[in-house]
């Protein structure tokens, strides 16, 4: 196998810019469920899946866990949309 010089790796860059609530509403409306279904699914209630998708509220280790848990998603397409779009959109 060949050594690679430490030139050749390059740093990952983001794919999408995207906020944590622009991607929680994205693959809501992928699943096609309201809010008040992601809630019943997450047991996050309506009013704070409304507040996380408009950015209102930080979201948090639990909650992440709650949302990647429902949309059976790894939680870091959750925290890091910008580095996971292709996992998103397999989703679909």
């Amino acid at each position: 196998m060949k050594a690679r010089k430490r030139a050749e790796f390059v740093p990952a860059k983001p794919h999408a810019k995207l906020t944590t609530g622009e991607v929680i509403r994205m693959l809501r409306e992928l699943k096609g469920w309201t809010q008040a279904e992601l809630a019943r699914r997450s047991g996050i209630n309506a009013t704070n899946i409304s507040l996380l998708e408009n950015g209102k509220v930080e979201i948090g280790k639990k909650r992440v866990e709650q949302l990647a848990k429902a949309f059976d998603v790894h939680p870091a397409i959750i925290m890091f949309p910008e580095y996971e779009g292709k996992e998103i959109q397999r989703v679909a």
